[in-house]
């Protein structure tokens, strides 16, 4: 059942409880009333005082008992959306964690100066190639072969810029 549907349900079931509770002690106070108006005493014939004779445990207990379902009715209605919260960060973590291990999963295929590249290829995508030669320390001539050993794997795609070029990973994970 959803959580808010339920968190309804207690919280109705909490009013009424608190509602039933409220008209039996003002019925029943009532009748007290009235009783010590038409005999002038509170005190039945056995001299018991009617105000002792009060179920003062049942109210206590239902006064709580409906407090709790209506505290926890209204914690299931309104909070629900910092759990879905939680559960989306959560699935959206997972997500991340699964495209870092296919990611790594990539990278065992390749020789190390082509993760090298690859790496700061993903760390910044529309890396420009001269920043790209900075990053990976590797010469230009080697960097120009190695980016188009990476294009022909179909891994990553150029795009001119001015008089460079901008590397973008073509890769989906």
């Amino acid at each position: 059942m959803d959580n808010r549907k339920l968190g309804a349900i207690l919280l109705l079931i909490g009013i009424i409880l608190a509602s039933a509770t409220l008209i039996i002690k003002i019925q029943e106070d009532s009748f007290i009333k009235k009783f010590e108006a038409e005999n002038g005493t509170c005190y039945l014939d056995d001299v018991t005082c009617l105000h002792e004779q009060q179920q003062i445990a049942f109210y206590g207990i239902a006064w709580v008992f409906s407090a709790i379902l209506i505290a926890l009715g209204a914690y299931l209605m309104f909070f629900e959306k910092s759990q879905q919260e939680i559960i989306t960060t959560l699935e959206r973590q997972k997500h991340l964690q699964s495209e870092d291990e296919k990611f790594n999963i990539l990278l065992k295929g390749l020789n190390e100066e082509e993760q090298k590249v690859l790496k700061a290829v993903k760390e910044q995508d529309g890396i420009t190639q001269q920043t790209l030669r900075l990053r990976t320390d590797l010469h230009k001539s080697k960097l120009s072969i190695l980016l188009e050993q990476l294009e022909k794997k179909d891994l990553i795609t150029r795009q001119d810029k001015g008089k460079t070029k901008e590397v973008f990973l073509k890769i989906n994970l």
